[in-house]
């Protein structure tokens, strides 16, 4: 049973906004690409996780601090006497593995998985000790993508290749396990101390707003070939229809996320979304999902 869903990162998002609305450099778009790629992945492996049967709890996502450190886990699965920090990689393409760690054959290298998941269990069993328990943890890289090839591969090493995936969670539903109060109480904790900080906050490019391309970002695409109409937005490119509701309260989130210090207007919003031609309508959208701040040139909303 999962306890907590997973949702996009910071970068992620942010990034994702990036990329419709800048121009992106090379480096910061293999950046963007490789965040995609890897939520991707990982939701890739809750479809496994979530047709679970074992009497065991599922946390996604998890970001926890311990001594100034912090450190974060796909997912965790907490069983009757093992917890299980699973790390999650979407590479495709050929790889090579030597002392050195893992190398694409044409291409760029990957940060070394178990030299990440050595960290994270380190790191994970401190935390837990913390909490005053004792727990063996067992830590597995999961290489999700079916076109992943690993030669040279390590043997006598916790990493599950494609085609060994659906064994394995064959295999792991068996797992003997029976949990309790001790248990949940645990998984309540964990989840409570989620940190939102991130360790990779810093390799976001810096942005502006007046620098930002306008425009209301297709749901289904992330086209900006918006058409307006008076009660739906159509894109150009792939025809996906929206409800100007819809796509004003999403619009409007997206800029409180990028600029969360904003004063948030009808004016700022009917300038970003661009496509929406009533300033009456944004008014209105916004008056009744938004609540209102101060009064005069001071109004705004959050």
């Amino acid at each position: 049973m999962a306890l907590k869903s997973r949702s996009e990162s910071k970068e992620l998002k942010i990034m994702r906004s990036l990329n419709i609305r800048s121009n992106l450099s090379s480096k910061e778009k293999k950046y963007y690409f490789k965040l995609e790629k890897g939520f991707q992945g990982e939701l890739m492996f809750d479809l496994l996780t979530e047709k679970l049967q074992a009497d065991m709890l599922v946390i996604n996502d998890l970001c926890l601090e311990v001594n100034d450190t912090v450190f974060q886990i796909d997912t965790l699965i907490i069983a009757q006497n093992v917890i299980y920090p699973f790390e999650v990689k979407n590479c495709s393409g050929d790889y090579y593995y030597d002392i050195d760690g893992f190398h694409k054959i044409s291409g760029y290298d990957i940060t070394d998985p178990l030299a990440q998941i050595k960290r994270c269990k380190l790191l994970l069993l401190q935390f837990l000790q913390e909490l005053g328990y004792n727990i063996p943890v067992e830590s597995t890289v999961i290489f999700i993508n079916p076109s992943f090839t690993l030669y040279q591969a390590p043997l006598n090493q916790p990493i599950i290749y494609p085609t060994q995936i659906e064994c394995f969670m064959k295999k792991f539903d068996r797992t003997p396990s029976k949990l309790n109060d001790s248990h949940k109480k645990l998984a309540n904790q964990l989840i409570s101390l989620h940190s939102n900080k991130s360790p990779y906050i810093n390799r976001l490019p810096t942005y502006e707003y007046r620098k930002l391309k306008r425009g209301t970002a297709c749901k289904k695409c992330n086209s900006l070939m918006i058409s307006g109409g008076d009660k739906v937005l159509v894109c150009k490119k792939c025809g996906f229809e929206e409800a100007i509701e819809s796509a004003v309260i999403r619009s409007m989130e997206e800029l409180k996320f990028l600029f969360p210090d904003l004063k948030i207007t009808t004016n700022l919003v009917f300038e970003w979304c661009q496509v929406v031609k009533s300033k009456k309508m944004i008014r209105r959208v916004l008056n009744e999902n938004y609540k209102t701040i101060g009064y005069g040139r001071w109004f705004y909303y959050e």
